[in-house]
């Protein structure tokens, strides 16, 4: 599947704005790096925009930016953190697997529902997460946004189990 499939599947224009900017951030590469990002194309999207560099060392995630909206439903920054100490208690090999394929196919990633029902929140909303390479080629992270709407009322384990829908678009070359 093309960009332009996956663009149109974005349901949230905030969302769009960062895909938008990721495709032109590319500059004729497969993927851009976290080098061609530029915050200020973004800025009124960047309280809900996070990113994660792999460490090739250590073999892991570690966050690299958590906007407002993101840090307000974590409860903490993730900035400098190991995805592994973030997720902890919050499914880390679902999130780990999700980044690493994004990384490493790559591909581009859509999720829509209960986007923060692992913090046991009522936050519905859509999702994107797209590679980052700074090579162009092999990945060596991952560019998100989240826009979500908080629920009022409990959560249950019914809601928990229904989730997120999810949808993957192959990265052409």
């Amino acid at each position: 599947m093309s960009f332009q499939q996956f663009l149109q599947s974005i349901r949230s224009s905030r969302l769009v704005s960062v895909a938008k900017h990721w495709d032109e951030a590319r500059r004729g590469k497969r993927m851009p790096g976290w080098g061609d990002i530029r915050p200020s194309v973004i800025k009124a999207q960047l309280p809900i925009v996070w990113s994660w560099r792999f460490d090739d060392v250590s073999q892991q995630f570690v966050g690299r930016l958590a906007g407002n909206e993101i840090e307000r439903a974590f409860g903490q920054s993730f900035r400098g953190r190991a995805m592994a100490d973030v997720f902890k208690d919050h499914d880390y090999e679902k999130f780990r697997a999700r980044h690493t394929r994004v990384m490493q196919e790559p591909a581009l990633f859509i999720g829509r529902g209960l986007v923060f029902r692992h913090l046991k929140r009522l936050d519905v909303g859509e999702r994107i997460v797209m590679p980052l390479a700074e090579d162009g080629v092999q990945g060596d992270g991952v560019l998100g946004a989240t826009d979500a709407k908080t629920r009022v009322g409990q959560v249950n384990d019914e809601l928990v189990r229904e989730g997120e829908e999810e949808s993957w678009f192959a990265l052409e070359p």
